[in-house]
């Protein structure tokens, strides 16, 4: 045969292979990358696409590599970023001896790789890491033996099985850095790096200055960081070794998941919803106001639950200017309230559950005891404190610090432990040794005339003290919470929580006096009125004099909600506090409650299956920024369809938090005598046991999901339970994974159920979802109908009331 035939049998046969398979994935010396609409290169998987593209509103092209197969074009790494072209007439190519060049419309070099080794037949190949990766043709990838990779240039994504962090042999440091804006990949003004220098920990930065800091890695998570969690989709670590140290994570399942960096110095772990078609947040970092670095100076400690007081001194600390700190000026930190005193011998006291100090300034030794580790230090004088560098086993290894400690935070839980110096007066033995000699020297007092007229006298004194600030409270003029104060004398309201406040005339005025017909509704709290407010739709919640709840509900409403931002949280407005009047004025929400649409037969044709799943992940977002996200980390404690109110476009938003808390650990509860919330919504362990926690809320959330009986489930009828309106419009498999996810969250056991962000997991994704156990319902029977009321307030003393099976309404 011809050898021209046989050369135009190859080309046609590649050709179809083309047509067929899709674009290849490779560039060679022969075949290049050019700007065009169809000119792209696909990894053999078909994960990943790379070609030209224009970001935002920007005319300039770039080479970048997006996810092929999602919806919204996500890029996760860009060529040129700093180096636009201004034509499409750009070309990236492979030249020997093994170098990626990008040519603009002159065939000018504008971006290159580079290179140590060279080669006679280099290609560029796209791998389905994300991976672009130049290599001798015809070796594979297995063995990583590339002459270059994107993988050690990324900009502001990091893909799973990247590496960031230093490699010492080479001198290279691989970090992530935001775009300037969403027009221009362009270096920003944040990076977020895998710091080695004393031990382990990531750091966000905005130009030179730290403004964000992981905590320590402790060998299993970054101790003491409220976003560092185990999870079911990925596993993350740092490597440490003499070569290298590193941090990245991998998947483990079909989740797909990506790290950003995005221009506002915000970082994500986002998850991929195929039923929202959107990127779902699973973590963000900076998490809550305590993640500020060394919001509290040196010595202090933030705790988020004391918001907006947010910074204490450590025990045996006091504020270095008192007046500074007392007006929430923290960043001049906290001293030993007593000198250390090397020569005459200092102490070593333990502070427990806290975010480690910053250890860019410590030593480590990863072979050592911790009691090797406090001879060390006890002996130095420069040595202010110890702990573990590692957790594992026990815990082993030693982690010094000789500089003041900064970047300190209260961690409930996941919380570590630290040996901190101060001066051997300090320790509990000595003040125990004190406390002796006080006792004698009161005895002599108390021997003497003299000294029972002071006794008597100090009594007095505090008696009149204690009863005067009794007589407070009961006026409602102190409460206390935490270590914020609230008054409610009239003009607190803005000055406390920064938002408007309101005269009763002009709220009067803005409901026609609180005309009946402007009374859209009525709860425990009182009743309320749509209005019109400057020309905007408003609805005021009134508090009723004979109302069930009553200042703290009030109190928690103004707290919570003024702090909180979400787009599916209600929006507070402002307040009115004169005279007897109670008031606070929300964003206007034309359609309503939701319990009004899926609970009438004439409202509920409204909502066709793809709204009621995007109300679902919606609210399940808002739980989850609640849980998560917030800076003050909410429990709501009263989540049911009554409580989520839709805006015109049927999008949900979470309101009334009257009954809301503060959530100090995520899995342990905290315990109440007094249970209030709603019959059908409440968990077991709350309804029995008065133990609340964020998995109240996720149990909450799936009632509100479910409303379906395990029976059905179990029998595999799941599809019956859907309601016949929703026949031409739902997707079985939304359908059928909202049930799944719905009775996992109604699980007996609270460690059982998953965590909001796990949810909006599994409810965007198709991996394999656990078995559900047996769950567990709190119903309390209508005496006289025998049937299940989803409306009345639960208000009672914890007893052995008993959990029984919720049958399908």
């Amino acid at each position: 045969m011809n050898i021209t035939y046989i050369f135009m049998f190859m080309f046609m046969f590649l050709s179809s292979l083309h047509q067929y398979f899709g674009a290849l994935d490779t560039i060679t010396t022969t075949h290049f990358l050019k700007d065009g609409d169809d000119n792209f290169i696909v990894s053999r998987g078909g994960t990943f696409e790379m070609g030209f593209f224009s970001p935002g509103k920007s005319k300039n092209r770039y080479v970048g590599m997006w996810y092929k197969n999602i919806s919204v074009r996500t890029v996760v790494w860009v060529a040129n970023r700093e180096a636009p072209l201004r034509s499409r007439n750009g070309m990236l190519k492979v030249i020997e001896p093994g170098i990626l060049v990008l040519l603009n419309d002159t065939k000018n070099v504008v971006w290159s790789t580079n290179t140590s080794r060279s080669v006679q037949s280099p290609v560029a190949q796209l791998l389905d890491s994300g991976n672009l990766v130049v290599k001798q043709s015809g070796h594979g990838v297995s063995d990583g033996n590339f002459l270059w990779q994107s993988f050690d240039h990324p900009t502001n994504t990091l893909l799973p099985g990247m590496k960031l962090g230093w490699n010492f042999v080479t001198g290279r440091e691989v970090y992530l850095s935001s775009w300037k804006n969403e027009d221009d990949p362009a270096h920003g003004d944040y990076s977020y790096h895998c710091d080695p220098s004393g031990y382990p920990q990531n750091i966000l930065k905005k130009g030179s200055n730290v403004i964000y800091r992981s905590g320590v890695w402790n060998g299993l998570r970054f101790g003491g960081a409220i976003n560092s969690r185990d999870s079911t989709f990925y596993r993350y670590e740092i490597f440490s070794s003499k070569t290298e140290v590193y941090f990245g994570y991998n998947l483990k399942s079909s989740v797909i998941a990506t790290f950003i960096l995005n221009q506002n110095g915000v970082a994500q772990l986002l998850t991929w919803g195929d039923g929202e078609q959107d990127w779902v947040p699973y973590l963000v970092i900076p998490g809550d106001n305590c993640d500020t670095y060394k919001l509290c100076g040196s010595y202090g400690s933030c705790n988020n639950n004391d918001f907006p007081v947010l910074c204490g001194c450590l025990d045996k600390f006091v504020p270095n200017n008192s007046k500074d700190w007392n007006k929430a000026d923290w960043s001049g930190g906290c001293v030993r309230r007593t000198e250390l005193n090397c020569l005459q011998g200092d102490v070593l006291l333990k502070y427990s559950q806290i975010k480690l100090p910053d250890t860019r300034n410590s030593w480590s030794n990863v072979t050592m005891t911790l009691e090797e580790c406090k001879n060390i230090c006890s002996k130095n004088c420069f040595c202010m404190a110890y702990s573990n560098a590692d957790i594992r086993d026990g815990g082993s290894g030693c982690l010094l610090w000789f500089k003041d400690l900064l970047d300190i935070r209260q961690v409930p839980k996941g919380g570590l432990d630290i040996y901190i110096k101060v001066a051997a007066s300090e320790s509990d033995d000595c003040l125990e040794k004190s406390n002796r000699k006080l006792g004698k020297l009161l005895t002599c007092i108390l021997a003497s005339s003299v000294g029972v007229i002071f006794v008597i006298l100090s009594l007095l004194i505090y008696h009149r003290i204690r009863k005067k600030d009794l007589k407070l409270k009961k006026k409602g003029k102190l409460e206390q919470s935490g270590n914020y104060k609230m008054d409610f004398n009239r003009g607190n309201c803005a000055e406390e929580f920064e938002i408007p406040l309101f005269d009763l005339s002009t709220i009067a005025k803005a409901t026609n006096n609180f005309s009946i017909d402007r009374k859209i509704g009525e709860g425990g709290f009182g009743p309320v009125y749509k209005g019109i407010l400057e020309g905007q739709e408003i609805a005021v919640k009134r508090l009723s004099r004979t109302s069930t709840q009553g200042e703290n509900e009030f109190k928690n409403e103004v707290i919570y909600i003024a702090k909180l931002q979400h787009r599916n949280l209600v929006k507070i407005l402002g307040c009115c506090i004169e005279d007897e009047e109670k008031m606070l004025i929300y964003e206007y929400l034309r359609n309503g409650s939701l319990d009004s649409f899926i609970f009438d037969d004439t409202q509920s044709k409204v909502l066709d299956w793809p709204k009621r799943f995007h109300i679902i992940n919606s609210i399940a977002r808002g739980v989850m920024y609640l849980h998560q996200d917030s800076q003050l980390r909410i429990i709501h404690r009263d989540l049911k369809a009554s409580n989520i109110l839709l805006d015109k476009d049927m999008n949900p938003k979470i309101s009334d938090f009257g009954l809301a808390k503060i959530c100090e650990e995520d899995d342990v509860g905290a315990m109440t005598n007094r249970v209030i919330g709603t019959y059908g919504y409440l968990s077991p362990e709350y309804a029995l046991h008065g133990l609340y926690s964020v998995k109240s809320d996720v149990f909450s959330f799936g009632i509100l999901v479910l409303e379906i009986a395990w029976k059905i489930y179990k029998e595999g009828r799941s599809m019956e339970l859907l309601d016949e309106r929703l026949s031409d419009s739902c997707s079985r498999s939304e359908v059928v994974r909202s049930i799944c996810v719905g009775l996992l969250c109604v699980q007996q056991c609270p460690e059982d159920r998953p965590s909001m962000s796990s949810v909006a997991v599994m409810l965007n994704n198709e991996g394999v979802l656990p078995q559900a156990k047996q769950p567990g319902f709190y119903i309390e029977r209508n005496s006289n109908e025998g049937e299940f009321s989803s409306n009345q307030y639960a208000n009672v003393t914890v007893s052995d009331t008993p959990i029984t099976i919720l049958d399908p309404r």
